[in-house]
């Protein structure tokens, strides 16, 4: 049944809604964010990622449910953490959102929705969808670029692929295991749910940024990079060793027909470059290969691990 504040009781029994809510160092915005998001969730987990500060002291006399990592683990790990408690209380739907209060928890109704109503497995909330987020322009540029790279590389199409602010099924909350610990996790998610076959979809939301950065814009961005370039050889080995090896052998092509022009016109062998060319030919056969072989194994491995699921199923 639905309840007047907004609650959903899970008809088996669980919890409807469960908040999880990543902290590091939070302790201006994180009783705020709990008391609001306690408005439109059952339970509040906040999982405090080795805070120096009353974090976590504050998000429990809030009235959240507070779980501590001893020292900072990154995001990925703590969202790990905190969809793990989630788990026990059985929920209807899981909700992600910042500790910053860059996310409104009003809007908490509005990302679980598609969930709630058996549309979607995991739901993005999405600032790019409306008016209302004062996102300043490098960022949007930034996220264009992510967007690019991650919907490309995943197979699955979004316009905020670094939104924090989310929504789980039960489905999904079952499937999803990151292998991530930091801000790249949130492009995790698309290779997820590809993988898993899981319903995704998009709805508007509203980011406010009243504060700066707690780290610069750049290293930040370097970060998601960097996972997210791990992340493709991980779940894609094929298109990130092959495609890699396929423009490494076309640019020994390229070099090794600039070695026949030179000696046509000059009957001389430029031995650096011909040593060049078969280096860079060897190199693009060989990376194309090993993605051929990774992406057969990962299949091998996918296909095994389906069919110990079925048999415990």
């Amino acid at each position: 049944m639905t309840r007047s504040n907004g609650h959903n009781e899970d008809r088996n029994g669980g919890a409807g809604t469960v908040a999880v809510i990543p902290a590091y160092n939070e302790e201006r915005f994180i009783g705020s964010v709990v008391i609001k998001a306690c408005k439109y969730a059952d339970a509040v987990i906040v999982v405090d990622d080795g805070s120096t500060d009353a974090t976590a002291e504050i998000a429990r006399l809030a009235g959240a449910t507070v779980i501590q990592h001893p020292q900072n683990a990154g995001k990925g790990a703590a969202l790990s953490t905190g969809l793990r408690k989630a788990r026990e209380l059985h929920p209807a739907a899981v909700v992600v959102l910042d500790a910053d209060y860059q996310h409104r928890p009003r809007e908490i109704g509005q990302v679980t929705g598609p969930v709630l109503r058996g549309e979607a497995d995991i739901v993005i909330g999405s600032r790019y969808l409306s008016n209302g987020s004062n996102t300043p322009t490098h960022r949007v540029w930034g996220h264009r670029a992510f967007n690019l790279m991650t919907n490309g590389a995943s197979g699955v199409a979004v316009s905020d692929s670094q939104s924090g602010f989310r929504a789980f099924s039960p489905a999904a909350l079952e499937a999803v295991a990151f292998r991530s610990n930091g801000f790249s996790v949130e492009s995790e998610m698309q290779f997820i749910a590809k993988q898993q076959g899981l319903r995704l979809t998009e709805v508007p939301i509203t980011i406010t940024y009243s504060d700066k950065p707690k780290r610069p814009v750049m290293t930040h961005g370097l970060l998601v990079l960097n996972g997210l370039l791990r992340m493709v050889g991980q779940y894609r080995p094929l298109f990130f060793f092959g495609l890699g090896g396929l423009l490494v052998f076309l640019l020994s092509l390229l070099l090794g027909g600039y070695v026949v022009i030179v000696y046509q016109q000059t009957k001389t062998l430029a031995v650096g470059y011909a040593m060049l060319t078969v280096l860079l030919g060897m190199i693009g056969i060989f990376t194309t290969f090993t993605g051929v072989i990774l992406h057969s194994v990962r299949g091998l491995v996918l296909g095994n691990q389906e069919a110990l699921h079925s048999q415990h199923g």
